[in-house]
């Protein structure tokens, strides 16, 4: 054996994803051959890649169909996450991408998404923060059992700079680390945008795969904001199965793909899909209508991200501080939240592939 055969065989393995070979997307390194035995990497565009271990059987049976039938082939699978961000981005260097999780209403378990895909991914070995863009209802210092803390802040070059608290692994900023959570917000847009873009860009984030943001419901001063202020890999957008919810979702999603936006939309989570009682787990009961997310996303072409279920446990991991994507893992929704993480990376995987580098909008009106 030698390395231009094994190249060669290599060439007949393909991304699922991007549908080119894995050799001419560069995926393919360090290749070593000692007698019959082959060492390889093969690099993964996201930690998250769902069909890693396809890709990893694949490149096996290639060289020992193409090549050497008892070849010991050992495959490494080592990953860089992919970026479409512009070489001259000064505003938030470190992240690679910037993901917007929206609904058009509130009620239907945005926050509760992000927090879970924002775990999720981090459990599937990403590096991720999480900013609760949520001004007047921010719901991270609960959700992760943070309610008393607060950031320290250091002064560069007359700059704030806040320190992002760490917990499961995701760096976390709220604007609830720093208000009474007993009192209301009564803050005009400008100044709650004033503030979002304090913990966004003067956020000490440093380096990120995915940075999750927790936009408020609807489409408003802090949406615009956020697209005039960083370049936005893509937006989520978050929906229970009824109309009412739908209807709102559909906003969100005009907004994004607006001429004057023009932001990714990665595509559509379906939250309490489905009521599944803890004493009877096979069973579904589709008490806020059946796959009207799954229809929405079919109808403006875009992938469903994920069915989420309407469980007890999510709930209450939510209250505890403990996002129930930590708790076990072959639960029905640690399982939802991880097959949805996998989905955006690998949606975001196909985005960075296919689509320019994202620009900062210029919304002139």
């Amino acid at each position: 054996m030698n390395k231009e055969q094994i190249i060669n065989a290599l060439k007949f393995v393909h991304d699922p994803d991007l549908h080119k070979d894995v050799v001419s997307l560069g995926m393919i390194e360090d290749i070593e051959i000692d007698g019959n035995k082959v060492n390889m990497k093969l690099v993964l565009t996201t930690p998250a890649c769902p069909m890693k271990d396809k890709m990893k059987n694949d490149c096996i049976k290639a060289i020992q169909g193409r090549v050497d039938p008892y070849a010991e082939v050992n495959v490494e699978l080592v990953s860089r996450t992919t970026t479409r961000r512009g070489p001259d981005s000064t505003m938030l260097k470190g992240v690679k991408n910037i993901v917007a999780v929206v609904s058009g209403k509130g009620g239907v378990g945005k926050s509760t998404v992000a927090a879970n895909l924002a775990v999720s991914l981090s459990k599937l070995g990403a590096k991720v923060g999480l900013l609760d863009a949520d001004i007047y209802g921010p719901s991270v210092p609960l959700m992760f059992d943070l309610t008393n803390a607060h950031p320290t802040a250091r002064e560069v070059e007359g700059k704030t700079i806040l320190e992002p608290i760490e917990k499961y692994g995701i760096k976390l900023l709220s604007i609830g680390f720093f208000v009474d959570p007993n009192k209301a917000l009564v803050w005009r847009g400008p100044m709650a945008s004033n503030y979002f873009t304090q913990m966004l860009t003067g956020g000490d984030w440093g380096e990120l795969d995915y940075l999750v943001i927790d936009m408020p419901p609807g489409t408003g001063d802090i949406h615009l904001t956020l697209v005039q202020t960083v370049p936005v890999t893509g937006a989520a957008i978050v929906t229970t199965p009824q109309d009412v919810a739908l209807a709102d979702a559909r906003k969100a999603y005009n907004m994004f793909t607006t001429d004057s936006v023009k932001v990714p939309v990665l595509g559509i989570v379906e939250n309490m899909a489905w009521f599944t009682p803890a004493e009877l787990p096979e069973n579904k009961y589709y008490i806020f209508g059946k796959e009207g997310g799954k229809r929405f996303a079919e109808e403006i072409g875009v992938p469903l991200l994920g069915q989420i279920p309407l469980v007890q446990s999510i709930c209450e991991s939510g209250d505890s501080g403990t996002p129930v994507s930590l708790l076990d893992e072959k639960s029905p929704a640690s399982l939802a939240f991880r097959m949805l993480a996998e989905s955006v990376a690998q949606q975001i995987a196909i985005r960075n592939a296919t689509i320019d580098p994202t620009q900062i909008v210029e919304i002139k009106s």
